[in-house]
């Protein structure tokens, strides 16, 4: 998407260390929509870096897009520069769950129909053609919509019926087909969280961050999934790992700290790699998509076969600390990564041995930083969802939760520690 700015601000109306990479052993988001409300430097003079990372200056400034009246997730941008945005059921009942960022305004999209689910009404209106909890919303190679409904309000029980992945045609906005997740799938206790899509657009691959994280494989053609890596070390918070925010471990009034199971993924441009972490965990790891595919063809294997055969092939790439979304910009090939504990947004260059992360901008104002979209200029986008000052972590807190979404274009190479020249363009 081609960006234009100007000065007419924009106004959401209310309706959300790395090591050297080695062998892991077996048993492990038209135009900009007006412009800006917030043009210049924001980032804060100091520099908080993960485990071992590079000693580098922040290089990015941010402006803020867009403010919200509620907690906003997910966040993507079509090819032709339309953006989308979508705002979980967490400690709300939320009257939009799924919008198009619009001269200014929220559209509920595909419709208002589909935005008319709600908790109270869960046994009047159905699940399976309505957004019951969504946590992703991302744009595909094709240039469709995809929405992930993980359909469990609150992050607890899952709604029957209510898992899916929806495709929404963008030339009639209308839904194009969804594939709906049984509980081989989704099983109760399950959060599909977000998803990337094959360059070929042939298949899925998602993360699920609840009570027992897992990776989960689409095959669109055919609409079959299957769950692997279920239990595996590698998807699973890492109890070492406490999440802090202010300097205090971040925990629930009862004591429980953070436990967001696998969370961030990402694709190598070339569709050959995937990558994954948990929240409650530092490690970055790796997986040849070639595996993954296989796994749909192997879905009658046992599950604890199939899985070993998948988890000798996993790499553990480095360290990246807590963190929540990934992305690698088709611009210049790295991996953007989200540091919610640090308000700061960090650079990862793939293509380095020995690779470490350098801060790229660093703000008071990314509260959690969570997921990333990347438009057609190479600008990146990120949504702050606050999730430390909500009603789960602080009891007084608001019901509605106010989040922004920001934007921020990446530094050169050079100055973000990167040794290696820019792909060329796709």
């Amino acid at each position: 998407m081609t960006h234009h700015q100007s000065d007419r601000p924009i106004f959401a109306a209310p309706p959300r260390l790395s090591a050297r990479p080695r062998r892991r052993g077996r048993t492990r988001a038209a135009a900009l929509l007006g412009a800006v409300l917030l043009p210049g430097v924001v980032f804060l003079p100091r520099t908080v870096l993960a485990q071992g990372a590079a000693a580098a200056a922040p290089t990015a400034t941010l402006t803020k897009v867009a403010s919200f009246d509620h907690q906003v997730t997910g966040v993507t941008v079509s090819k032709d520069g339309r953006i989308f945005v979508n705002f979980p059921r967490w400690t709300e009942d939320t009257a939009v769950s799924v919008a198009e960022l619009k001269d200014g305004k929220l559209v509920p999209f595909p419709d208002a129909a589909w935005n008319s689910w709600r908790n109270a009404k869960k046994d009047e209106i159905s699940a399976k053609d309505h957004w019951v909890c969504v946590q992703s919303v991302v744009a595909s190679p094709n240039g469709n919509l995809w929405v992930l409904d993980p359909a469990a309000p609150a992050m607890a029980a899952l709604v029957p019926g209510g898992p899916k992945l929806v495709e929404i045609d963008l030339k009639t906005n209308q839904p194009a087909r969804t594939i709906a997740f049984d509980e081989s799938v989704a099983p109760q206790g399950s959060y599909l969280n977000d998803v990337r899509f094959s360059p070929d657009g042939k298949t899925a691959y998602l993360t699920d961050s609840g009570a027992r994280g897992a990776l989960v494989v689409v095959d669109l053609d055919s609409g079959r999934a299957h769950r692997v890596l279920d239990g595996d070390p590698s998807t699973q918070p890492d109890t070492g790992v406490t999440v802090t925010y202010d300097g205090k471990p971040l925990r629930r009034p009862d004591g429980r700290g953070v436990e967001f199971a696998a969370d961030g993924i990402a694709l190598s441009p070339d569709g050959k790699t995937l990558y994954w972490q948990a929240i409650k965990g530092k490690t970055l790891y790796s997986l040849p998509t070639e595996t993954l595919a296989g796994s749909i063809t192997t879905a009658l294997m046992p599950t604890a076969l199939a899985d070993k055969s998948v988890s000798g092939r996993i790499e553990i790439v480095g360290e990246n600390g807590p963190a929540d979304g990934l992305i690698i910009a088709r611009k210049d090939g790295r991996m953007y990564v989200t540091s919610p504990q640090d308000d700061a947004i960090k650079v990862r260059d793939l293509s380095a041995k020995g690779n470490t992360l350098s801060t790229v901008v660093q703000d008071a104002r990314l509260r959690w930083p969570d997921t990333f979209a990347e438009g057609p200029d190479g600008t990146l986008y990120v949504t702050t969802s606050r999730i430390q000052d909500s009603a789960f972590y602080k009891p007084d807190a608001p019901a509605a939760l106010p989040t922004e979404l920001w934007s921020f274009k990446p530094g050169t190479p050079d100055a973000t520690g990167s040794t290696a020249p820019a792909p060329a363009a796709r």
